[in-house]
């Protein structure tokens, strides 16, 4: 009777999700799903480069790092040349799968920290500080500011917000889908300029200057945007957490599974007490070290040779040795605090539990693994057969041929940018393709690159939540898992298409309100680009 009552409260919404979960969770297995894309890539590409297929764009040159007119033509993976690419990389797509290595070595301290009994210890330490109705909104903000560091906020806090809201006695699949919406959704939001910035930059000048020679799009030319994007992303996300994700899982068959044993993560004992306090004096003075050698001068962890062109700040984040070893970095410190935890509180006895310790978090991952492999081949075959590039380049045409006014030329750019977001994952892959086209034209049309850019960053973040193909989407399905064995691929893009359409409608609307009040999107960087 219960159950009939809770359907019929549905609405056409929450069924349209409903209808997306099952439907993907009759899905294929992943492993089997992307073995059938990769194919579908091969017969696709095969087609196309049969049919000639091929359009001309202005690209940047990876190797001479200058923009160059190209013609970009689909190549067959069926043919003579394709088939030994495939047969001589599967290897190196493995190894080179930008989130493989990242994930394990974090997951190797994070793993290991949480057998000794930290993670555990800390979370109830959080449970006891935090405000029962302030979990959601410090979840979400705490991945939005994840991205500070790149992708790290994917390996550490979104099995956190699991952990975190099953220490509330919270559905875990929602604290995961709050730091996954934190996380990626919003992951071009911060308060302070983060790794994607100047990346972006530098690709926007390289375009920009093909109409202005000596134009500059700084790192911090979306910083104002950027933070008013961070309290939007965080209210949105507090709100789709708490009044449609969580309620919608409570009605979901098996959706938790919670145990008893779960209830003592909200009991700290004396013993826990001493070894955390002792545990977090340790990581505090191991992060102080770290500010220290950061500020020394020559410092190892600053990328010194850009530091006298571009100043101490970039040196710190512009591909500096501290931001690209941000994870090993992060898994040094987890492990170091497992070791004084263990110890302390006795979990550890000696070296040998430590050793043993880090076997069963590297096991866990054993599905990751298998899955990380398909994926790899997927995302090279796409790069490989140039049928994203080509999409890409198509797109931009088609849109540069509509006459629409800045307002709504920005919000078509958009939804272009999160529809191409669906088939290629990386924000600078795809930005160093569409930049060198559609800067050069909005900037005749007199639009800022700072304004392109901003645009950009919205349609890119925005759709990673619902995208198979985004690099993580696999490694969360099997977080996913670990609270819901019937969790699939339907569950986690049905869970997060509303974070979707409300981030996407609520920063288009920023961005509207923004540009018809003509704020500025950072220090020096205006909306219009004056035509001579």
């Amino acid at each position: 009777m219960e159950k009939d009552q809770v359907l019929k409260k549905k609405n056409l919404f929450q069924k349209c999700l409903d209808g997306i979960e099952i439907v993907g969770n009759k899905l294929p297995h992943p492993v089997a799903l992307f073995s059938i894309f990769c194919l579908a890539i091969m017969i696709i590409s095969a087609v196309a480069a049969a049919s000639g297929l091929s359009v001309e764009g202005e690209l940047i040159n990876r190797t001479t790092n200058k923009l160059e007119l190209q013609t970009i033509t689909a190549v067959s993976l069926l043919s003579r040349e394709g088939i030994i690419y495939m047969l001589e990389n599967a290897i190196s797509n493995f190894v080179n799968f930008a989130p493989l290595g990242m994930v394990l070595v974090g997951m190797l301290g994070i793993g290991t920290a949480e057998g000794s009994g930290y993670i555990s210890a800390l979370l109830k330490k959080t449970v006891a500080i935090t405000p029962a109705q302030l979990v959601t909104p410090m979840v979400v903000f705490l991945g939005v500011m994840s991205n500070i560091a790149s992708d790290a906020g994917y390996v550490v806090l979104v099995p956190l917000g699991a952990l975190i809201f099953m220490s509330f006695g919270r559905h875990p699949l929602a604290g995961l889908a709050a730091g996954f919406a934190g996380v990626s959704g919003g992951f071009s939001a911060n308060l302070i300029v983060g790794t994607i910035d100047p990346m972006l930059a530098g690709l926007s000048t390289e375009a920009a200057r093909m109409i202005d020679p000596t134009y500059t799009v700084t790192a911090t030319s979306n910083m104002f945007f950027m933070i008013a994007s961070t309290f939007l992303i965080t209210l949105l996300g507090w709100f789709i957490t708490d009044k449609i994700v969580e309620p919608r899982l409570g009605a979901v068959k098996g959706g938790s599974t919670l145990s008893k044993d779960d209830d003592d993560l909200r009991n700290l004992s004396d013993k826990e007490k001493k070894a955390l306090k002792i545990t977090n004096f340790t990581i505090l003075i191991i992060l102080i070290a770290i500010v220290g050698i950061v500020l020394m001068p020559n410092s190892v962890l600053r990328n010194t040779a850009i530091e006298a062109e571009k100043g101490f700040v970039n040196s710190i984040i512009d591909h500096s040795p501290l931001m690209n070893g941000f994870v090993p970095i992060m898994a040094m410190i987890f492990f170091v605090a497992a070791i004084v935890y263990g110890r302390t509180s006795g979990q550890f006895k000696n070296h040998r539990d430590v050793c043993t310790e880090m076997g069963k978090a590297m096991s866990s991952m054993g599905g990751y693994i298998a899955l990380a492999f398909i994926m790899a081949q997927f995302v090279q075959y796409f790069s490989y057969t140039n049928l994203g590039t080509i999409l890409a380049i198509e797109g931009a045409n088609l849109l540069g041929s509509m006459n629409m006014n800045s307002i709504v030329l920005m919000v078509v750019f958009v939804l272009f940018a999160g529809f191409i977001n669906l088939f290629m994952g990386s924000a600078s892959a795809k930005w160093a393709i569409m930049a060198p086209v559609f800067l050069p034209m909005f900037m005749k049309l007199g639009i800022s690159p700072e304004l392109t850019q901003v645009a950009y960053r919205i349609g890119d973040s925005t759709t990673n939540i619902i995208s198979p193909l985004m690099s993580y989407f696999a490694m969360i399905v099997i977080f996913a898992q670990k609270h819901d064995k019937k969790a699939g691929i339907g569950t986690l893009i049905s869970t997060m298409v509303p974070y979707t359409i409300i981030f996407l409608i609520g920063w288009i609307i920023l961005l509207g309100i923004w540009m018809m009040l003509g704020l500025p999107l950072g220090p020096g960087a205006g909306l219009v680009y004056p035509l001579a």
